[in-house]
């Protein structure tokens, strides 16, 4: 799939797969020096790239499993969405978990981003629900005797 990616300004890079299999393609910071982020603190890091994804894909952007355990480093809102018809910057909000501050230099791979197909709902109003086994059991219920 081809996916065109506009480069916003100097130091930008373009999405790159690590392995042959890889369903995440890293995303880089695009930032003058480095970036601090305190203990408990969010920042917004941008890539410096905007994506222009096929209609009925979207961008979800996670965490890079390396950051996030070395460095306590994870998208705020656990999974960023680039929807197909956005054209800004993509920028990813890095929460720092840890007890220390982090920082995070330019060109540092930062997230990683997967494109998928997603279905758009028709949502319908009714009165009642088919009835299943499980019902309104939620938050651990199943499995439970």
């Amino acid at each position: 799939m081809k996916v065109n990616v506009k480069k916003l300004r100097g130091g930008a890079q373009l999405p790159v797969y690590g392995s042959a299999y890889a369903a995440g393609a890293d995303l880089y910071a695009c930032i003058d020096g480095e970036i601090t982020v305190g203990a408990g603190e969010t920042a917004v890091i941008p890539t410096g790239i905007a994506l222009e994804l096929p209609t009925g894909f979207a961008g979800l952007i996670y965490a890079r499993s390396g950051l996030a355990t070395k460095k306590g480093l994870a998208p705020a809102n656990k999974v960023g969405v680039v929807d197909c018809d956005y054209r800004g910057e993509v920028k990813v909000a890095l929460h720092n978990h840890s007890l220390t501050p982090q920082k995070i230099e330019a060109g540092e791979r930062i997230a990683q981003l997967v494109i998928t197909p997603y279905i758009t709902a028709d949502f319908e109003e009714c009165a009642t629900l088919s009835e299943t086994v499980r019902g309104a059991g939620g938050f651990g219920s199943t499995g439970q005797k």
